[in-house]
């Protein structure tokens, strides 16, 4: 039994020890990167851009999208609204542009077809893009066509297009995904939590698996090649709930390589209320899940490295140790809290010998919290410029407990796997509720999509 409690004990050790092993390998591969060649001599005017905006009752934000969209320094753009079965104003706002400019372009979807998704809305794009032939007639073939995907509250940033454009001089590159902000991060402890994660994944983990050509793709700032979505067939994005992971791997089981840049971000809002955010995360659990599904095509498409294999393989897997860390909570620490009640007299060695794992495992948690602070606040000066190190360092540990939420979140998750159930309850916009200059917040709100 001691043995076994031993061992309970020791699973936390392993995603924190993977974190910082990835933390290394993120910070060696940067600096190798900076000495290599320079980048391909692509630029931003080889390439049209198509804007794919899917929206579903957003008119208190598609107005203010739609300008910063059209206001982007690219010439050749092209801003695609795809109104997925709305019944508030959107369709009218964005009618109002389509007459004024014609960059903008309106797909509206009524029911039957409407409301079955994300992935179901993208596809309809795609279709209307492929009957359409953005690039025809303006000296753009299907591999210089880039179909960007934001969502109807995304603030991409102006050098966006002109920061990608480069990464897509390389023919195997069929994606590239940007990094994630949330804009409204003054909001509150919550909203600041969801960007440092945002920002401490892409600064580690996009980092790393860049090198492989692996880069994981999200459903915000999403920028694919035309003639990569064609690969895919005629419905690129599936109805799994996280889509965009999904097609990434899809992508890269056809020979494709997925990229990414820290050097420009999407803004998002984050969620200020703790509900609507576990319901947002187990929703994303859950889709990571659904990705199993393509595994044994990953391992036999003969297109990926060893390296790559391993990569994909061991990013796919990786929840399982939020529900390893659930169990080995279960085993070991009731054990421990008895322990700490009922020896209170015990000398410092008897201490040791009965709470050293439990002891190290805190150490070890905390000892990530400095180079956490570091990533963030390196990323924010490089970006956005607004927090200090000492902040950040009070930010880190907080996350440390934030991060937390995953274990209740991983098991709700894996329920709903299991009983079969994918609806999931779409981002709805709280007008005059804590945001920048008065924009309306997200909550995970009451209308709910079964795809």
């Amino acid at each position: 039994m001691t043995w076994m409690l031993r061992f309970a004990a020791v699973i936390p050790f392993l995603p924190i020890l993977s974190f910082l092993v990835y933390g290394v390998t993120a910070m060696a591969a940067e600096r190798h990167r900076r000495t290599a060649a320079g980048a391909p001599a692509a630029t931003v005017d080889d390439f049209r851009f198509v804007f794919v905006v899917p929206c579903l009752n957003e008119e208190l934000v598609v107005a203010a999208s739609l300008d910063r969209l059209l206001a982007l320094p690219a010439r050749n753009v092209t801003v695609l609204v795809v109104d997925d079965g709305s019944d508030d104003a959107t369709a009218d706002i964005v009618a109002g542009y389509v007459a004024r400019d014609r960059r903008v372009r309106l797909l509206r979807r009524r029911a039957p077809d409407a409301r079955g998704g994300k992935g179901a809305a993208l596809n309809a794009a795609y279709r209307h893009l492929r009957s359409t032939s953005p690039g025809t007639g303006s000296g753009y073939d299907d591999d210089h066509v880039v179909v960007v995907v934001v969502d109807a509250d995304g603030r991409l940033q102006p050098d966006a297009p002109a920061t990608v454009a480069p990464l897509f001089g390389d023919p195997r590159i069929g994606a590239v995904q940007v990094g994630v902000r949330m804009y409204n991060r003054a909001a509150g402890w919550l909203a600041r939590m969801q960007d440092m994660e945002f920002l401490v994944f892409t600064e580690v983990f996009q980092r790393a698996r860049q090198r492989y050509g692996n880069a994981g793709l999200g459903g915000n700032g999403q920028f694919v090649r035309l003639s990569a979505l064609q690969s895919l067939g005629g419905e690129p994005w599936t109805d799994f709930l996280t889509e965009d992971l999904d097609m990434g791997l899809r992508l890269q089981a056809r020979g494709w390589r997925t990229g990414f840049t820290p050097a420009t971000f999407v803004s998002q809002e984050g969620l200020t209320r703790l509900r609507p955010l576990a319901r947002q995360r187990t929703r994303w659990y859950q889709g990571h899940l659904q990705c199993w599904y393509r595994i044994p095509e990953l391992l036999s498409c003969g297109r990926l490295s060893v390296g790559r294999t391993v990569d994909l393989m061991v990013y796919l897997v990786s929840p399982i140790t939020v529900l390893l860390i659930t169990l080995s909570l279960i085993a070991y620490l009731p054990r421990q809290a008895y322990l700490l009640v009922t020896r209170r007299a015990e000398t410092v060695d008897a201490f040791l010998a009965h709470h050293g794992l439990l002891l190290w495992w805190y150490l070890l948690v905390f000892s990530v919290v400095p180079l956490i602070a570091y990533i963030y606040w390196r990323a924010c000066r490089r970006t956005t410029g607004d927090v200090t190190l000492p902040r950040a360092m009070g930010c880190a540990v907080l996350f440390s407990a934030y991060a937390y939420i995953w274990l209740p979140v991983g098991w709700r998750a894996t329920a709903r796997l299991l009983r079969r159930d994918r609806s999931w309850a779409k981002t709805q916009r709280i007008p005059g509720q804590s945001g920048p200059a008065g924009t309306p917040t997200a909550a995970e709100g009451p209308v709910a999509v079964r795809n």
